[in-house]
């Protein structure tokens, strides 16, 4: 109804909307021939002014869809893709701004036309949070087992190696180790603490439903969230590969909504963070003047470790993707090219890659089919990044060149510089992955799906040394002649898993529960030749057969290998009420790699939850806002061993003259079959507690964990009879763990402008090897730790029955005698020569006792994350504490008594006094505790008002820019802390060797943009 208000006394000057809904007959102004109040007509009459603005979420990128009401007037929009919207209003007005899963907010509007607003997740939405467990998801609520989820939120800036970098310091209990900044190195990877004396020490990794999934395929763009499964209570669904536990990554998917895309990228340069503090030429002369040192002086002054670093080292990275879809399909597709240069010389990495994901639904949404596509491609040169022990013990004062310019060759030292101009070393990889997945609801409460899922790996390495190299000219079997070598690999892997599930809610109860049957088939197969003698270097490594036949030392060899696994399980998970919570999963799996009276083992796990704060006892402990109690019990297993370790294995005996009169080869068994040969079991109990405190600030989990791993994999000697051979690979010993892990989140201050939250991960693991033997094989400890270097010095571990890994057994120093000698403390604590000491293994007659422990006692990590208007800032520090580390460059060139090289300064001030031969003792041994300032990012995030462009952020990364230590080597935490004597990148646990990869720092400028 229209109201002409221009006839309505007093009111003869207004202009309104005749349209306006104030003016409605539902506005109920009361047109009734009553009078009117004048003022508040005259409110409602006045022209309504557009406020406008963005909503972002804690991390500042826009929320599209929130919606925006005026509860003054009634109406309401959302905001657009870009989180912007306008809407009218008035002086007074109130604007609800609220959002599933945020809280919302309400705010009275003043005389501003411009409206940011930031929302924070509610307390309540975290618990509703998915979480992926193996095979499906939960909420969070329903963790009923040590589950830790990390989302792209926390992981580390711009600049990872490897995926898995993003994780470093964010979960406690899980410890990753680069080990060194050469971006072709890998990473150690342990869950709390050793699992097993040979097999499997890292976590299984699942990429999208792909047990062992190839991280290659990753970029850090296109992942979505981790979930880390610490326990067996959550990790018994995976049998057999779970016994370090699981780690699941869930990549990014397209979304309701336009096409949206995103621009990520960044550039990367590297700086040394410290150098061996070797002699240069000058301290080199100063010697010789003194006496101090008799070697020669050749003229020269000479510093090649500036000659192997690449000092124009730039990095960068650019990953493009789109994304959008509707209520039926979605998709996702990204680009990515990364070249990373290393510190090094004639050491980097190329890569490009697309990852492409398809989401579509049918049959009124009960058909849903997903897929997903990826390829890598990456070539790296592995020639450089070795060779820093040789041009630092170099002579200083002599040259690399003759006199003529061309290279010096000594048959004592490598000439690094020829090296890097004349031989070529690298990989080419091409990986692949295809999967997809159909789920069909059947029933209102019941799904089938079927996955599958295939995967390639192709690697090519080549090698090519010139003729005129300084390892063709000093070959005595085809002295200046080219060396050539190529090596293939294919790795091939199929896996299907069709699956049901149910899930029903009747009143307070939830039932849900998921079975099925897996199967995988894996491929390994490869090739690889040799070749020497080239008279000139024209086909290098591509033709390797150009050699002639006088001078031709061809090696070839091939192998191929399969196993397949097989398994039938299945989780039941039930809940009260949303208060108890219960979870058992059975898993019954076989593999090909087990004897043949062993091929299948079974796998159970229970857990239980009690969400405290649901109890009536609990309704007036206002400051505590969630409190869950956690308790679970599981098994998993370890078959990380190889495809034939339960098989005879055959090798080449000699060549011998049969009655036929011909000269044939022999062959036999060098290892002994097993038939009862099986799987490694591990048993965990886990009892966790989760909280939420003091008005949702503090956040945090406290878990303490039992486990034991029994059936230990590894070879010992086999009594000959009835063996034929005397190697066998059996299960003997047990290993065990104790630990506790800490994660905290604390909101300290959120306010419009500036915030500032703080997260915490503390943990402590003890391991201990309980047995290592029984009454049909035994081995009195297991030793590794080779120090290498000049000398006979042996391994640094031993590790004895009933004792802790990571001890350091060696000869405890007690002083030098008056002419320099080394004197030791036996096991009566007398002090005697090197000559009295006794090195028996047996425990009861040795002197050697426990030196250290190259185990860190704790590991810390402390996040601070700031935010004031546009800006954001993390500070990330990490510590490890109580540890021990041999300093074997300290070993092989602290001594001025031994080889004419180069030295240490040290070994002429610190270990001046020492005037004998090279010996291992806590006398090199040092504590490695440090602490570390790890990252600091520095981002800015504009606010542009354009519907083309949701967001740009820029920001600055500069990463291990600080290390505090008192240990006088390496950068300690570039040194191997995980496993038992599996080495990771060429190094061994504790030893820090005497020609690593330089640690350095990094500097980061990346973009992000969204439009």
């Amino acid at each position: 109804m229209k109201i002409n208000l221009l006839k309505i006394t007093g009111l003869s000057a207004a202009i309104v909307l005749l349209n306006s809904p104030a003016f409605s007959m539902n506005a109920k102004l009361g047109v009734t021939g009553r009078r009117f109040n004048e003022s508040k007509l005259l409110q409602h009459a006045r022209v309504q002014k557009i406020v406008s603005g963005t909503v972002l979420d804690e991390n500042n990128q826009p929320i599209p869809g929130v919606g925006i009401k005026n509860v003054t007037s009634g109406k309401g929009v959302v905001t657009d893709v870009t989180g912007k919207f306008s809407i009218e209003a008035n002086v007074g007005d109130v604007i609800r701004i609220s959002y599933i899963g945020y809280i919302t907010q309400n705010i009275t509007i003043a005389n501003q036309t411009t409206l940011n607003v930031k929302l924070a997740v509610s307390a309540d939405t975290k618990l509703d949070d998915v979480v992926v467990v193996g095979y499906g998801t939960l909420r969070e609520k329903e963790i009923t087992s040590a589950i830790a989820k990390v989302d792209s939120t926390k992981f580390r800036q711009s600049g990872s190696r490897n995926p898995l970098d993003l994780l470093v310091g964010k979960v406690a209990g899980l410890q990753i180790s680069r080990n060194s900044s050469n971006p072709n190195s890998g990473v150690g990877i342990q869950l709390r603490g050793v699992t097993s004396v040979s097999g499997t020490a890292s976590p299984l990794i699942i990429i999208d439903g792909i047990p062992g999934g190839n991280l290659d395929l990753l970029q850090q763009d296109d992942i979505e969230s981790f979930s880390v499964l610490k326990d067996g209570s959550g990790a018994a669904i995976y049998g057999t590969r779970a016994n370090a536990g699981v780690i699941i990554v869930t990549t990014k998917k397209g979304k309701k909504g336009p096409a949206r895309f995103d621009y990520n990228a960044y550039v990367r340069t590297e700086t040394l963070v410290k150098r061996p503090d070797f002699m240069n030429a000058t301290e080199w002369r100063a010697r010789i003047a003194s006496g101090e040192y008799k070697v020669v002086d050749k003229g020269g002054d000479f510093d090649y470790f500036q000659d192997l670093i690449n000092k124009n080292n730039i990095s960068n990275n650019h990953n493009l993707a789109v994304s959008g879809g509707s209520d039926n399909s979605n998709y996702r597709v990204s680009a990515n090219y990364r070249e990373l240069q290393g510190f090094a010389k004639e050491n980097g990495r190329k890569e490009y890659g697309i990852r492409a994901s398809l989401t579509q639904k049918g049959f009124q949404d009960k058909l849903q089919a997903q897929f997903n596509v990826s390829t890598n491609f990456n070539n790296a040169n592995l020639l450089g990044g070795g060779g820093w022990e040789n041009v630092l013990t170099k002579n200083p004062t002599e040259s690399y060149f003759n006199s003529d310019g061309s290279y010096l060759f000594t048959r004592t030292i490598t000439n690094e510089l020829a090296r890097l101009e004349q031989e070529r070393y690298g990989v080419q990889q091409q990986t692949t992955s295809v999967d997809g997945k159909l789920d069909f609801e059947v029933l209102k409460d019941l799904k089938l799906s079927a996955f599958f899922a295939a995967q390639r790996n192709n690697r090519i390495w080549s090698e090519y040394r010139d003729k005129a190299s300084q390892n063709s000219v000093e070959n005595g079997d085809a002295p200046n002649g080219g060396y050539a070598a190529k090596t293939t690999e294919l790795n091939q892997n199929i896996n299907f898993e069709p699956t049901i599930e149910y899930t029903k809610t009747f009143g307070k109860h939830k039932l849900s529960g998921i079975g099925g049957y897996s199967f995988r088939r894996e491929t390994n197969e490869g090739f690889n030749a040799n070749n020497r003698g080239y008279v000139n270097d024209l086909f290098e490594d591509n033709n390797l057969g150009s050699v002639p036949v006088k001078v031709t030392t061809i090696g070839i060899g091939s192998f191929k290998n399969e196993n397949t696994l097989i398994a039938v399980f299945a989780r039941l998970n039930y809940s009260l009420s949303d208060k108890y919570f219960a979870q058992a999963i059975f898993r019954r799996e076989g593999s090909s790699k087990f004897g043949a009276n062993n091929k299948w083992a079974n796998f159970p796990a229970i857990s239980g939850g009690w969400n405290i704060t649901q109890e009536e006892f609990m309704k007036n402990v206002s400051w505590v806002n969630n409190l869950k109690l956690r308790v679970g019990y599981g098994e998993t297993g370890n078959s990380g061993m190889g495809n034939d370790a339960a098989l005879v294995t055959l090798s080449g005996g000699g060549i011998y003259l049969f009655p036929t009169g011909e000269y044939l080869q022999t062959y036999g068994p060098n290892k002994n079959p097993n038939p009862d040969l099986r799987w490694e079991t591990k048993q965990e109990t886990n009892i966790g507690i989760d909280f939420t405190i003091l008005n949702n600030k503090l956040t945090g989990s406290i878990d303490v964990y039992k486990r034991k791993t029994k059936d230990l994999i590894d070879t010992y000697t086999s009594p000959q009879p009835p063996f034929v051979t005397s190697s066998i690979t059996t299960n003997v010993g047990s290993i065990s763990a104790k630990g506790i892990e800490i994660s905290l989140s604390y909101a300290a201050i959120k306010n419009k402008n500036f915030s500032w939250s703080v997260d915490f991960a503390g943990s402590t693991t003890e391991n201990i090897l309980d047995t290592y033997s029984n009454s049909e094989y035994r081995r009195d400890m297991r030793t590794f730790g080779s120090i290498g270097g000049f000398g006979a010095l042996g391994d640094a571990f031993r590790t004895y029955e009933g004792r802790k890994v990571g001890e350091f057994w060696g000869k405890r120093f007690a002083n030098f005698s008056p002419d320099g000698k080394w004197r030791f403390y036996n096991r009566n604590n007398e002090v005697v020569s090197n000559a009295e000491i006794n090195t028996s293994v047996f425990r009861d007659q040795t002197d050697f006792a426990v030196l250290g422990n190259a185990v860190p006692k704790y590991y810390l990590s402390l996040t601070n994350n700031f935010t004031y208007k546009g800006f954001d800032l993390r500070v990330f520090l990490r510590s490890k504490l109580d540890f021990d580390v041999l300093n074997t460059m300290a070993i092989s060139y602290g001594n001025k008594n031994g080889a004419s090289t180069n030295l240490l300064n040290s070994a002429f001030t610190k270990y001046a006094e020492l005037k004998d031969t090279y010996m291992y003792t806590d006398y090199y041994l040092e504590s490695g505790s440090f602490l570390k300032l790890d990252e600091v990012t520095l981002g800015y995030t504009f606010k542009l008002k354009t519907k083309y462009v949701r967001t740009l952020r820029l920001n600055l990364t500069g990463q291990n820019l600080v290390t505090i230590t008192g240990y006088t080597g390496n950068d300690p935490d570039y040194i191997q802390d995980t496993g038992l004597g599996q080495e990771i990148n060429g190094r061994s646990l504790g030893i820090d060797t005497r020609s690593p990869y330089p640690a350095t720092r990094q500097f980061l400028f990346g973009v992000n943009f969204g439009f």
